[in-house]
């Protein structure tokens, strides 16, 4: 995979390593009942349970090596040193959508620690993108999949 540095919290490096942890023993041990179990049907060629069971244990094990690669990977920031001059990973955006009149909140995390329902936002997503590097006052055009829209940053905090 990659050798990019993953920028965390420390909480959301926590939830990562429990995530890892729970794959690498419940999970898997719950995978090797499965797989046991459809072996004791008998004819493994027409087997659905074994071919499911065998399909979800590869589907675990790159959840796996995609977990371990980012946790290796991560650096944990110290949220007190975030700069708030301009938008940087761990910023927290209040911004006003021109178009709509509407104000959302944002804050700008690491793809793994990302959750719409939060309000955190990839800093690899367009709007995350589009953000990064302006300041309070910017108005910035972005392209969703919607079409574009355009934001005025009116508060950078962290």
């Amino acid at each position: 995979m990659s050798d990019k540095p993953v920028y965390l919290t420390a909480e959301g490096l926590q939830r990562l390593k429990d995530e890892l942890q729970e794959a690498r023993t419940a999970e898997r041990k719950k995978i090797v009942a499965a797989i046991a179990e459809a072996r004791a049907q008998g004819d493994l060629s027409e087997n659905a349970e074994y071919d499911a069971a065998k399909d979800a244990q590869g589907h675990l094990e790159a959840r796996i090596a995609k977990l371990e690669t980012t946790v290796g990977n991560a650096r944990v920031i110290d949220e007190s040193s975030v700069d708030n001059s301009s938008v940087r990973i761990l910023s927290k955006v209040r911004v006003m959508n021109r178009k709509v009149k509407k104000e959302s909140h944002y804050t700008i995390v690491a793809a793994a620690e990302a959750s719409f329902e939060q309000g955190k936002i990839s800093v690899d997503s367009p709007i995350g993108r589009g953000l990064l590097g302006k300041a309070v006052g910017d108005t910035v055009e972005i392209k969703v999949p919607a079409g574009k829209i355009k934001l005025e940053i009116l508060e950078i905090s962290r």
